[in-house]
């Protein structure tokens, strides 16, 4: 089967996390790079990719890297691109991207000429005056970064963040990906207690208890590749090689948030994703939390310098959270906030902190390790 060179976009400041998982799952050639992480593989390889990451939001296949500062070289980059090896005669190919620090900034005119370079090449090759573009899609998605033009063939469709069980959300959700990159950065593997004391429509929790069960997160979903020939099986194998990786025994992992309306919408997620009988929610305060005896992990995304329906605001919550976790020498504790504050709030500073964007909002989140 021929080998591609895949990209794997990130969240920013999550591609270690993503490295490390194309690594266990045994890809060739694991690259980091601002935003992205590249391994080299078959379509098999990315069909596996697909159904088992947890912390990148997209698998595609990285067709050309190129240096353009004009829209010729944008168009002559790009039409030298053997589009014939991922574009079948007959298929659409809409293009998407966005431009960033570049003398190239209108999207919208690199679009055009993307599209324009692409059809060119195709209508040489196929000997076509006109495209027929009534047969299957092959989305085209690009990248003008520092004057650097990357060229990608999606293998994904929804994000990978979609993972199909969260229809409904509370206000502002915590992205699935990001979650789950926090739960592996706090090394849960589901031996210890896990606890989310403000855990809205329970996408922490359910994550946690996805890594505890090693249940991989893409088996509720489509992917585009499965529209490529041969690709429906390669991702059907893929799942069913996931599915008999998985564990199954009693897991200690909780969700508990003052608003009841979250707690249900939570149960609802968790009874979507499988995870039902694996994780609990139930209505709590957070200011009146206690930490589990022995071993833990509590994991929160608190709200940021809003203010609680009773005039409590967020720096009076985490101050009061964080009085309760102060003698509990056996749990470790991640934080994600926008609030440049926190560790004061909290009263101690964090073993390790890790920049990341929730949404467009720069975070940073704050890991406390107990080291017992």
């Amino acid at each position: 089967m021929e080998k591609h060179i895949f990209c794997a976009p990130t969240i920013f400041g999550l591609e270690g996390v993503v490295r490390d998982e194309l690594k266990h799952l045994g890809m060739e050639d694991v690259a980091g790079e601002e935003g992205r992480v590249l391994f080299r593989g078959t379509l098999e390889d990315a069909a596996a990719a697909l159904v088992n990451l947890r912390a990148a939001e997209r698998v595609q296949i990285l067709a050309a890297r190129f240096e353009a500062r004009t829209f010729e070289e944008l168009f002559e980059g790009t039409r030298a691109v053997e589009w014939e090896r991922y574009i079948p005669r007959g298929c659409a190919f809409p293009v998407r991207g966005h431009c960033v620090d570049s003398q190239l900034m209108s999207a919208n005119d690199c679009v055009s000429i993307i599209r324009k370079a692409i059809a060119v090449r195709l209508g040489s090759v196929y000997h076509a005056e006109r495209l027929d573009e009534s047969g299957g899609v092959r989305q085209i998605r690009f990248t003008v970064l520092r004057d650097i033009v990357l060229l990608h063939v999606d293998l994904t469709g929804e994000p990978l963040h979609k993972r199909g069980y969260r229809p409904h959300a509370m206000e502002a959700p915590l992205r699935e990906t990001l979650a789950a990159g926090m739960v592996l950065l706090m090394r849960y593997r589901g031996r210890d207690a896990f606890r989310d004391p403000m855990c809205g429509s329970g996408t922490i929790p359910i994550e946690a208890a996805l890594i505890a069960m090693n249940r991989a997160p893409g088996l509720l979903r489509h992917f585009s590749l499965e529209d490529w020939e041969g690709g429906a099986e390669l991702v059907r194998a893929a799942k069913d090689a996931a599915r008999s990786r998985e564990y199954s025994k009693e897991y200690d992992i909780e969700g508990s948030d003052i608003d009841p309306e979250a707690i249900e919408v939570a149960r609802e997620n968790a009874r979507r994703a499988g995870v039902a009988e694996t994780v609990r929610f139930r209505r709590a305060d957070a200011r009146e939390f206690v930490p589990p005896e022995g071993r833990a992990c509590v994991l929160l995304n608190p709200p940021y310098g809003v203010r609680l329906g009773d005039g409590f605001g967020a720096a009076e919550l985490m101050k009061s959270f964080g009085a309760r976790m102060a003698s509990a020498e056996r749990c470790d504790m991640g934080i994600l906030s926008a609030d440049p504050e926190l560790e004061q709030w909290i009263g101690r500073r964090a073993t390790k902190r890790r920049r990341v964007y929730n949404g467009m909002l720069k975070c940073t989140f704050s890991m406390y390790f107990c080291g017992k």
